[in-house]
């Protein structure tokens, strides 16, 4: 195995073992703040992307008070949002831009984008591709797929934090 094959191993053993041991109380803390089961699960998927899209993951010195300081940061963000997501929509609906003003590079950027995206989702096996496509575009909860694939909630969990590692890996910095 190269050392690239072997960082890339080591790194996804270390998120899984992130996910094993703090998702559940994840989902937990997250349900007790915003009452959804469901909208606790998709703070705590966020939670791990944030986590998946750190280059230096590894070398976090006290992984439980990272995770859970995201998770506070995550909780804090939202709350922003809600508050001036009302006033900032009044003002976008304004002043948004008509299709024309759309630059030609920019939507050259995007569809070089969605390309980069395409291709990595290609690159991961059949099962892995499909219940991350089935989770973040056709809006599955994890229990659903579950269900629909006849694993465990864990085990669709580890197939979405597997897709969204390699397409952050493949995406490149933000």
């Amino acid at each position: 195995m190269s050392g690239r094959a072997t960082a890339t191993a080591d790194r996804e053993a270390f998120l899984e073992r992130l996910s094993a041991h703090y998702r559940q109380p994840l989902i937990a803390y997250f349900q007790r703040r915003v009452g959804s089961r469901d909208e606790a699960e998709d703070l705590t998927q966020e939670v791990f992307l944030r986590l998946v899209r750190r280059l230096d993951v590894e070398t976090i010195d006290n992984p439980e008070a990272f995770v859970f300081r995201t998770a506070i940061n995550l909780l804090r963000d939202r709350s922003r949002r809600g508050k001036t997501s009302t006033s900032h929509l009044a003002e976008l609906t304004q002043h948004q831009p008509a299709l024309e003003d759309i630059s030609p590079e920019r939507v050259l950027d995007s569809r070089q984008s969605l390309e980069t995206v395409l291709r990595a989702l290609d690159e991961l096996d059949e099962r892995t591709r499909d219940v991350f496509i089935l989770h973040r575009l056709e809006g599955m909860k994890h229990a659903e797929l579950a269900a629909l694939y006849g694993v465990s909630v864990s085990s669709i969990e580890k197939y979405i934090m597997k897709a969204l590692a390699h397409v952050a890996m493949r995406a490149g910095p933000p």
